[in-house]
């Protein structure tokens, strides 16, 4: 069974940093693109940043220049460097990504359980 695992979510003030993490674990044979969703209250689900297995990465423009996208990819983990936060940072933060399990050669998607972020003003 495969599932992904948050961390580092939490209460910062403004201009502050936050470094989330999302651990891929169970049966896999190969991971593709790894996300990150943010959904603030009240609104749709929406991509923050992707990186794919060969380390290109796509922001949405909201977040470019204060936001980075890693991964580790022997770690079978995917993080989000978070600098500068605005109070419109605000919302809970979901990994995604796009897993081979072994065995059945079968690419299918899996989210994480998600970890809040709160910027305070």
């Amino acid at each position: 069974q495969v599932q992904l695992v948050e961390s580092g979510g939490g209460l910062v003030q403004a201009g502050g940093s936050l470094t989330l993490s999302c651990a891929a674990s169970g049966s896999i044979r190969s991971i593709s693109t790894m996300d990150w969703y943010r959904q603030a209250p009240g609104k749709q689900r929406d991509l923050v940043a992707f990186i794919t297995s060969g380390g290109n990465t796509h922001y949405v423009d909201s977040v470019k220049g204060r936001f980075t996208i890693s991964r580790d990819n022997a770690k079978n983990t995917v993080y989000l460097q978070m600098n500068s936060l605005k109070p419109e940072d605000t919302a809970v933060y979901y990994c995604y990504a796009d897993i081979v399990n072994q065995g059945d050669y079968i690419r299918r998607p899996y989210w994480g359980q998600g970890t809040q972020v709160t910027v305070s003003s």
